[in-house]
């Protein structure tokens, strides 16, 4: 299966783009809501814009290490990670703000300070995931857009912008669950043309095991395979529409 590059360039200026739209609604909430449930189970708000911020610091020390070829972990600890979440996930909606901000402007300047040469180095995600270093921005940017539909303030896939869609669709497909045990062998078809394969034997396709063929947009394809959407959009062609494993 051919793997796109990673745009890097193209995907550091949807980052600050998709950061800048979530900043406007974040700053129509108040202190009431940040402190609401979210969409994802047992997470107010607030915990997600902790998340957020703290992401974008993990990705700070992940490009750091492709830069200086010094090791750093994403978090220091899984432990670490939460407790910080659990930290800061009160706070009033100004030092959310402040934070996200803060922590994007860090974000911003390290993707800059990665010289060309460095972006196919490779460093070590949370879980022992290897990942080129040109592929963090992209990384990032769901973290920002999916997120941002999981504060449940009205942003929704058709919402998601179409370069991330169109980018992550190809990840999702080619990168996250190509070879994944606990998926059947899919064929993707977009509307738009498009045919990807993935799961258990995307990457044999010589197997002879015929996939099970799942049809709607990209955007619906999306939301699916990322837990955002229950694909009753979708034409899964007479069979059970699989079960996708958590991101």
């Amino acid at each position: 299966m051919t793997v796109t590059p990673p745009d890097f360039p193209h995907d550091v200026a949807a980052v600050h783009e998709a950061t800048e739209r979530l900043l406007v609604s974040v700053s129509k909430l108040d202190d009431a809501a940040v402190g609401e449930p979210s969409l994802l189970p047992g997470w107010t708000r607030g915990h997600v814009l902790a998340h957020l911020a703290r992401n974008a610091d993990a990705l700070v020390n992940l490009l750091t290490w492709a830069r200086t070829d010094v090791p750093a972990p994403m978090y220091a600890s899984a432990q670490v990670r939460d407790a910080d979440i659990e930290r800061d996930a009160d706070r009033p909606l100004a030092a959310h703000l402040e934070d996200l901000k803060e922590s994007a402007e860090r974000f911003d300047a390290a993707a800059d300070a990665l010289p060309q040469e460095r972006r196919t180095y490779e460093v070590e995600m949370r879980n022992g995931v290897v990942e080129r270093a040109d592929r963090l921005p992209l990384r990032r940017l769901a973290e920002l857009e999916l997120h941002h539909l999981d504060l449940g303030v009205g942003h929704t896939l058709d919402q998601l912008s179409p370069g991330f869609v169109d980018s992550y669709l190809a990840f999702l497909a080619t990168i996250k669950f190509a070879g994944h045990p606990d998926l059947p062998l899919l064929e993707l078809r977009t509307a738009d043309g498009r045919r990807l394969r993935t799961g258990r034997a995307a990457a044999a396709p010589d197997a002879g095991a015929a996939p099970v063929v799942v049809s709607g947009s990209a955007t619906a394809l999306v939301g699916w395979l990322t837990g955002r959407g229950d694909g009753s959009a979708l034409d899964s062609h007479g069979s059970a529409l699989p079960v996708v494993p958590p991101l």
